[in-house]
Formats: structure tokens, C-alpha cells, sequence
């Protein structure tokens, strides 16, 4: 980022005029979604969006487990035993850790928000995919529910696919589209 354009940003209100020596090393780690029926939800981001599952945590007493997913593309990285999965996830940007409740997926309807209706709140995750038609047309195959197809609106160059939950999940590639 050249220095006008550090310059311009750090002008919006709110934006610390230079970034915390103390935070230099922070990382972004993980966004977590609870998800009413785990096997559904394990489903669509392994089989449909890529995710591999690093790590799950099962919490017996309090019935609920956690499942930590990443984006991969060569796992020979990823420890085999739990520790070392744990502390390779710490160091991860763009986690997800899907929270299941047990009992959840017994329940009638949806069990949770997912931030797109009144009162709104969380919006969406986003993928980023190296060509954006070729992955819709794939999500189409696969029978996924889309709340924003490419040819829907004005913004013709992403699209919103909904998870077994109805959160949304922006999907983008890094390119203009031609």
C-alpha cells in the first residue's frame, strides 16, 4: 500500500492514525458459527466449499462440540496429534469453528439468526475462488441455495450461497470478471 493511499484510509473516523507496536504480531484468527446439525453443516463446507477439518473438541457435559476447519490446499503441514493441531490452528488466518449444540438437530426450524433479517446484526462469510462461474455453475450441480445468483442485480461479479443454517456465503474471485 503506497504511503497516499496508508494516508487516505487512516483519514475515515475512527481509524487509529498508526497501528499499535504491541499488536504487530496479531493474527485474525477464527470466525465461529453455530450450526443446528453438525453432519449438514460438516457436509456442505467440506464437500461443497473445500474445508478440511483439522480438529474437533467434543464437550460431553456441556453437549456441545467444536469443529475447526481451514482452507487448504496440501495438509501434510497439519500435526497429527491434537496438540499440535491446536497450536497449528492458533497460527492460522481465516479459521472456521462451527459450534454444535447437542440436540439441536432434533428441533423444528431454524435454531439460530443468521444476521440477515431483522434485527440484523452478522452478515455474511466470504470465499474467494479462482474462477467464479466455474464455482457457481458447480454449486448449481449441486443442488446449493443461492441468495445471490451472478445474474441477480447490479453486482454481477460475486454471488451468495446459503449453508444448512441460511448464513450467507459471499462467493468472489480475486480477478475482474471479463
Amino acid at each position: 500500500m503506497t504511503a497516499s493511499t496508508r494516508d487516505a484510509l487512516a483519514q475515515v473516523p475512527g481509524v487509529a492514525s498508526e497501528r499499535d507496536a504491541a499488536t504487530r504480531d496479531f493474527v485474525f484468527n477464527h470466525t465461529m458459527l453455530r450450526v443446528k446439525d453438525a453432519r449438514a453443516s460438516l457436509d456442505f463446507y467440506t464437500r461443497v466449499l473445500g474445508f478440511t477439518l483439522v480438529r474437533k473438541v467434543d464437550f460431553a457435559e456441556a453437549k456441545f462440540s467444536l469443529f475447526f476447519l481451514v482452507l487448504v490446499d496440501d495438509d501434510s503441514d497439519i500435526p497429527d496429534d491434537d496438540a499440535g493441531r491446536k497450536q497449528w490452528l492458533a497460527r492460522q488466518r481465516g479459521v472456521l469453528e462451527l459450534t454444535h449444540n447437542h440436540g439441536t438437530e432434533d428441533q423444528d426450524g431454524p435454531v439460530y439468526h443468521d444476521g440477515n433479517s431483522d434485527p440484523r446484526g452478522f452478515g455474511h462469510l466470504c470465499v474467494s475462488v479462482p474462477d467464479v462461474v466455474v464455482a457457481c455453475a458447480r454449486f448449481e450441480t449441486l443442488g446449493v441455495d443461492f441468495q445471490k445468483r451472478l445474474t441477480d442485480g447490479r453486482m454481477r461479479s460475486l454471488a451468495f450461497i446459503k449453508d444448512p443454517d441460511g448464513y450467507w456465503v459471499e462467493i468472489i474471485q480475486p480477478t475482474p470478471l471479463d
